[in-house]
């Protein structure tokens, strides 16, 4: 039976006054004192790494989740069980529904995504929104690895936000954080990460959709890359809504994933 769900969305600011005093360890202690059911959802990136692996030291209740979206890179799924094998800790994999999965690849076809903007967008939901939904309908605080420094896009973001679409509250306690800052936790505690980091992949998402990025692009660029757009999200965290752009051109599928 779903639970009633806590309203902090009333503490959004004095949480951001207190989240900017604390470090790593301190934000994930108050966050733990402060939920009911908190829920981690990672994307095995760097920054995902160094939140598990500060999860698991900090011994708070917090459920590491990952979205299986049954497109990632054979290293990110092996990097799912190295985690677990490393930290002694559960990671829960949430798929997508098959039967949607199913009316998603006969309408599109099974890389349709690369046709336009709307069909990438319906496979997204498909694969990763409604696994979310379902990651998060008993959470009453969400955890990501937002960092402002990962693109235009997240600039503004704050280390806690109320999602009201959600009803959770959303916090990023990596908001403030470098990639410099990123790659010393790593390399201090020997985190394992994601083999393609050291190809060039900065932001590692479901195979056919992400390339190594280039001298002087950000850390998002190499998402959907086929895509005449600037913004380089898919809904999970930063609202895109495409009807309010000018239709996008078809394109054929790149030749390579």
């Amino acid at each position: 039976m779903e639970r009633s769900k806590r309203d902090f969305s009333h503490m959004v600011d004095k949480l951001n006054g207190s989240f900017a005093e604390l470090d790593l360890s301190q934000r994930l202690q108050l966050i733990g004192e402060l939920a009911e059911h908190a829920v981690f959802t990672s994307s095995l990136g760097m920054e995902d790494q160094v939140l598990t692996w500060a999860v698991a030291m900090s011994g708070q209740p917090i459920e590491v989740a990952t979205l299986q979206t049954g497109r990632l890179f054979p290293e990110t799924l092996s990097l799912i069980q190295i985690t677990r094998d490393r930290y002694g800790i559960e990671i829960k994999e949430y798929a997508p529904k098959p039967e949607t999965l199913e009316d998603f690849v006969e309408a599109h076809g099974l890389d349709g995504f690369y046709n336009s903007v709307e069909a990438r967008k319906a496979c997204c939901n498909t694969r990763k929104l409604e696994p979310l939904a379902a990651a998060l309908s008993q959470a009453d605080v969400w955890i990501t690895g937002l960092r402002r420094e990962q693109s235009e896009d997240r600039r503004t973001i704050e280390f806690v936000e109320w999602d009201a679409e959600r009803g959770v509250l959303k916090v990023n306690p990596l908001a403030d954080w470098s990639a410099k800052q990123v790659k010393e936790a790593v390399a201090a505690h020997e985190i394992p990460v994601n083999p393609l980091h050291a190809r060039g992949y900065s932001s590692i998402g479901c195979e056919p959709c992400t390339r190594a990025i280039k001298p002087g692009e950000d850390d998002r660029a190499g998402r959907w890359w086929w895509e005449q757009q600037n913004s380089r999200e898919c809904g999970l965290h930063v609202a895109d809504d495409v009807s309010t752009r000018r239709p996008q051109r078809e394109v054929k599928a790149p030749s390579h994933a």
